[in-house]
């Protein structure tokens, strides 16, 4: 095993290229760039439009690398969901968009292993908890009543899906 090199960056999902700031740190380990490049937005092309974080792992001696990609923050999934350029600054007067309960069940698997939620449930709450304070209804509704409904199991078939 030769040394690692780690290089981790904040790309645009699906649009990494070689320019700064994954070719000038890569550049000098010797590695394909562009191969790195396609990976990185093969990986990513489902967050387009978001900033995503990315760790390039090199190993030194066989140029072999390994490409991680962690999710955007729930809020920026909210913001891409609903095609909205950012948060309310006044959530409890000022909304910003109407999330349907699919699209929050769609964050919370996305985030995935990010969220510290023990199952769908508790992360979808997580996911409107988010919505929350940035000025979000789901379904037409204040999301804490959403919360509400999930936990009294009305949503069940939905977060079975």
């Amino acid at each position: 095993m030769g040394e690692k090199k780690v290089v981790e960056a904040l790309v645009n999902g699906g649009q990494a290229n070689a320019g700064p700031p994954l070719g000038p740190a890569l550049g000098p380990l010797g590695v394909n760039v562009l191969a790195i490049v396609e990976k990185i937005n093969e990986i990513t092309k489902d967050y387009s439009g978001m900033k995503v974080p990315v760790k390039v792992s090199v190993d030194t001696d066989n140029k072999s690398f390994e490409v991680t990609v962690g999710t955007p923050t729930t809020s920026a999934l909210i913001i891409s969901e609903l095609g909205v350029s950012k948060g309310s600054g006044v959530p409890n007067t000022e909304k910003i968009g109407d999330l349907s309960l699919e699209q929050a069940v769609r964050i919370a698997k996305l985030k995935g292993n990010d969220i510290l939620a023990r199952d769908l449930k508790a992360a979808v709450n997580e996911v409107l908890g988010t919505g929350v304070s940035m000025g979000v209804t789901v379904e037409g509704k204040d999301p804490r009543e959403i919360q509400k409904e999930i936990n009294e199991g009305k949503h069940d078939a939905v977060l079975a899906g």
